[in-house]
């Protein structure tokens, strides 16, 4: 009996000893000021700080609740403010609210994260929304915020981050991409023509493809690594016949697939002017509110399936909740992520190297004690937290 027992551990000790599982998520958490316009502070990078120092504010508690029930090992936050002390920023919302029980859950440590620039609020001096004023900010700046840093991202780990080899794309210009979607204003016949660009050649020259950035964050869990691909293109709208705004969230989603695509991601360099892609038989995980709908009546196509159709990205599991099959009639609304209706956020992984075990979006049932959590904006976000658990393999 013993010898049996010892032979069925023996025959399983190659997947114990290297069956890993990584769980990775993306929320989209509304931590930016207008979200906080109750405080009667003006919107900037202070607004979050002040919150972040005490560990009071309820939607903030509750979107660290969501975080310790799900527990992921790796999650972007999207819509957090950048803020460049990270004492005040990041690693304030880690100690003041995930460090801290919320609700009687376990807390959770994050000991590394991740921070950079981004494109929203960065000031230009061009009239980039064509509304006949130069305001710097707002629909002017080279991503549409009414302050630097507005709508950013952080990333936070268990695992070590390689800040050494993180690659950003935050500069990289639009016009350098190869055939870009570049908006026209239609004509009085309806053809668009090179005569009526949205942008001077001037702006143009100068516009920045990433509406905040485009992120390469290399993370060693264990002998692995695992690239994390963050990004957060603009929404595909809040525009007019130009479809400025559609053409660059579709853009933006063309520069990450090129990226992780050999020999398509040539053109690509990074904010240190260095060519780079991602190299072949990379594990990588794609995470993000990308604002790009699979399905249904946001659905724009040929858009996101530059990245759910690659051959080099699992799209095989598609992550569904309760709550969002609740949220409207359509049979397909479990996928959503975001209250709009809509499959908007994304934690999609390489294809090499990983088997995904389970996935899903954190929104529970009307019936739910936990749909406080998510009832509104106010609750917490206009959007789910994502999550998926990867099997890593040799």
């Amino acid at each position: 009996m013993k010898t049996k027992a010892f032979f069925m551990l023996f025959s399983i000790m190659p997947f114990m000893l290297f069956a890993q599982t990584l769980k990775v998520a993306t929320f989209n958490v509304s931590m930016e000021s207008t979200n906080y316009k109750s405080l009667g502070m003006a919107p900037s990078d202070k607004v979050l700080a002040h919150i972040l120092s005490n560990g009071e504010p309820p939607q903030v508690r509750n979107i660290a609740e969501i975080i310790q029930r799900v527990r992921p090992d790796i999650i972007l936050l999207n819509e957090f403010d950048y803020i460049k002390d990270k004492n005040k920023g990041v690693n304030a919302f880690v100690k003041n609210y995930l460090n801290v029980s919320q609700a009687q859950q376990q807390p959770i440590d994050y000991p590394y994260t991740y921070i950079a620039p981004v494109n929203t609020g960065a000031p230009t001096s061009f009239d980039l929304d064509n509304n006949g004023k130069v305001e710097r900010f707002g629909g002017d700046a080279f991503g549409y915020g009414l302050y630097e840093g507005q709508y950013g991202m952080a990333l936070l780990s268990k695992y070590p981050i390689d800040e050494t080899h993180v690659r950003t794309f935050q500069f990289f210009k639009w016009h350098h991409m190869p055939h870009p979607q570049k908006p026209f204003l239609p004509s009085a016949s309806g053809e668009m023509e090179e005569s009526e660009s949205w942008y001077d050649e001037e702006e143009w020259e100068a516009f920045r493809l990433s509406s905040k950035s485009h992120w390469d964050v290399p993370i060693n869990v264990g002998d692995h690594v695992v690239h994390i691909l963050a990004m957060h293109p603009t929404p595909p709208n809040f525009d007019g016949e130009e479809d400025r705004n559609g053409k660059r969230n579709a853009d933006e989603i063309r520069l990450m697939a090129d990226y992780l695509t050999p020999d398509k991601g040539i053109y690509i360099y990074d904010d240190n002017s260095n060519k780079v892609t991602l190299e072949a038989d990379s594990r990588f995980v794609l995470v993000g509110d990308f604002n790009a709908a699979d399905i249904g009546d946001k659905y724009r196509e040929g858009v996101i399936e530059q990245l759910t159709n690659s051959p080099y990205v699992n799209n095989s599991v598609i992550p569904k909740s309760a709550g969002g099959a609740q949220s409207s009639a359509e049979t397909y609304s479990e996928r959503y992520t975001a209250y709009w209706g809509a499959r908007a956020d994304y934690v999609l992984p390489s294809s090499y190297g990983f088997e995904v075990v389970d996935a899903g979006v954190f929104w529970p049932a009307k019936t739910s004690d936990l749909h406080r959590l998510v009832k509104d904006r106010q609750a917490s976000s206009d959007h789910r937290l994502v999550w998926t658990t990867l099997s890593l393999s040799q």
